[in-house]
């Protein structure tokens, strides 16, 4: 079956979480979605991907039609990037694959919105695309599906590497790569002190810490000087934000009226867990409810709040709150569509204006030359679910694609493989060590 072959190729979702991609292939829908939306800001890897690789895409593609017994593939795509519609659709029109073009709004690429938008379908509250008859896959987890077929497992990754560096490229890296050797390969930053955005500006992460690595799940790193608008917000303490959320939210409602979840009918409003920050516990589940449905995409913070405020963050304390005052938040009205929702669309020019990036937006060209590093350090939490558990020893000799850990049986998860050649210097309960 192909759910036991892409569990044991250690196929997950290449664009988001890292959910595991076998539990996917071994369910019954009608759609089948292929994400290539591509929102985030200056990271243009899939892009990259649909052009070089249009066949093994859609042939991924098929596979999981094939597997989900789904009646109706669509390929999601903006329709902007002509290069990658022009390469994608004879081989998905010549398998039965519609063409969904989207504009170029932030955030197009979130599942519930490419759901609404390829089938009209509204995923319920807190719900999954299964429970309306889809699944949805990033273009990249298709192509290593693909290669699962062709007994490939998943050993590296493609990404961008962008921003302040001086050959911004997207290219394919082994997993288990330090950030440090991945800067290196662009060319070096081109400022002296700098921080990383993992995954993102909007949705990702804010790092200065050069010794991490390439994961199963990383889309991209941009270096922007240490003193980058971006980096100084992102950095700022949460107590800091909190207090000044407190003493400086005027409840204009901005956050909630161009929230994308609000405008699809879902029951999230920041601007009413704004107000939490200044109540007791007493009072704070009164209000955190309403973000309990935050998709974290940032608009509200990094785009809508005119005084610069924190409301997306104050979201991810309200998830959190609940979580561990065991309080579940239920939408009890269906989602209904704001009747502004289209006119409130956040064009990528407008957010990269915004974010004071556009300085930085280039093209990041296929870069055929991988890093080859001396050492690679593979995590053992890739996906999720249960991290998978080492079948090495130290000192033992493996090849490139040779599985290094792997999932129980019963646990969610995907099995790991070794990046490159070499030899198992370190195994510890997060990562395994190998050197070349």
């Amino acid at each position: 079956m192909l759910s036991e072959l892409l569990k044991e190729m250690g196929v997950v979702g290449a664009g988001g979480a890292g959910f595991p991609t076998y539990v996917k292939a071994a369910s019954q829908v009608e759609y089948l979605l292929a994400n290539g939306a591509e929102c985030e800001p200056l990271l243009h890897k899939d892009f990259e991907l649909m052009c070089r690789y249009p066949a093994e895409i859609c042939e991924g593609m098929s596979l999981m039609m094939e597997a989900t017994g789904a009646t109706k593939g669509k390929f999601g795509l903006k329709e902007k990037n002509q290069a990658a519609i022009r390469a994608i659709e004879p081989e998905a029109r010549s398998r039965g694959i519609e063409m969904v073009l989207l504009g170029d709004f932030y955030p197009s690429g979130d599942e519930y919105e490419l759901v609404y938008s390829a089938t009209g379908r509204l995923i319920p509250p807190a719900g999954i695309p299964l429970q309306v008859g889809c699944v949805v896959n990033n273009v990249e987890t298709f192509y290593n599906v693909r290669q699962a077929k062709a007994g490939i497992p998943v050993t590296r990754k493609f990404l961008t590497i962008t921003g302040a560096v001086r050959h911004p490229q997207s290219l394919w890296v082994p997993v288990g790569t330090s950030f440090r050797e991945l800067v290196e390969h662009a060319g070096g930053a081109a400022v002296p002190d700098f921080g990383l955005f993992v995954n993102g500006i909007m949705m990702g992460a804010l790092s200065f810490d050069l010794d991490d690595v390439v994961t199963k799940t990383t889309g991209g790193l941009i270096v922007l000087p240490r003193n980058h608008y971006l980096i100084t917000r992102k950095d700022r303490p949460l107590e800091a934000m909190n207090r000044i959320g407190k003493s400086a939210c005027d409840q204009c409602t901005f956050c909630t009226e161009f929230c994308p979840r609000f405008l699809l009918g879902y029951e999230v409003q920041p601007h009413k867990v704004m107000r939490s920050l200044g109540f007791t516990l007493t009072g704070s589940t009164n209000w955190n409810q309403w973000g309990e449905l935050c998709c974290a995409c940032g608009i509200c913070t990094l785009y809508a709040c005119p005084e610069e405020l924190y409301p997306k963050e104050a979201c991810d304390q309200a998830k959190t709150s609940l979580r561990a005052a065991e309080i579940r938040f239920v939408q009890k009205n269906p989602p209904r569509v704001h009747p502004m929702k289209e006119f409130r669309r956040i064009p990528l020019s407008m957010l990269r204006q915004r974010l004071q990036v556009e300085d930085y937006e280039c093209e990041t060209p296929f870069g055929a030359i991988e890093p080859a590093p001396s050492r690679v350090h593979i995590k053992l939490k890739q996906h999720a679910g249960h991290p998978a558990s080492p079948i090495v020893r130290e000192g033992a000799k493996v090849r490139a694609g040779q599985a290094i850990a792997r999932a129980g049986e019963k646990d969610l998860g995907a099995t790991v493989h070794s990046s490159i050649d070499g030899k198992v210097k370190q195994i510890t309960k997060e990562a395994i060590e190998i050197w070349r």
